[in-house]
């Protein structure tokens, strides 16, 4: 039997990153934008429920590695491997997004603390969801491989 070739090992490669909802073309997995989704849903219920600030507060800042460490996803290592292996400017236009959305949460908790009335925590909320949810379709986008031209087009509307 003669060895596999590199096309059946890249193939192979390709419907495995497939399986584990992990982009084949990037390396990367929109498992992690949930990370950043949740804080988006906490901000969003604090101008109805002010109360919710508070379990917005919990919210930490982890990294596409510490996320999948404490995550459930059951293709985790696979995960790791691939974003660490993805193209380099792929991932440094990926970092520098989730840096940015991570940046904006981490200092809006921050004001928040520093808050003391609910119609200020509200406000800080609604302006960080408009700041961040943007970001955050536009990290989806290079997680599925969409070109700069894409991205652009998403920013302009």
């Amino acid at each position: 039997m003669p060895p596999p070739t590199t096309a059946r090992i890249d193939e192979a490669r390709a419907d495995q990153l497939r399986a584990a909802n992990i982009n084949p073309r990037t390396g990367l997995a929109t498992d992690y934008l949930n990370h950043f989704n949740e804080a988006v849903m906490l901000l969003e219920m604090v101008p109805d429920m002010p109360e919710c600030a508070e379990d917005f507060l919990t919210w930490t800042p982890l990294s596409y590695a510490e996320h999948f460490w404490a995550s459930n996803f059951k293709a985790r290592d696979l995960a790791i491997e691939a974003y660490e292996c993805a193209d380099p400017k792929v991932r440094a236009n990926f970092d520098n997004l989730t840096a940015t959305m991570t940046s904006i949460l981490t200092a809006v908790g921050n004001a928040m603390r520093e808050a003391q009335q609910d119609k200020t925590r509200a406000t800080l909320a609604e302006q960080a969801t408009a700041w961040v949810k943007p970001l955050v379709a536009l990290a989806g986008g290079v997680i599925n491989g969409n070109t700069e031209g894409d991205i652009e087009a998403v920013m302009s509307n």
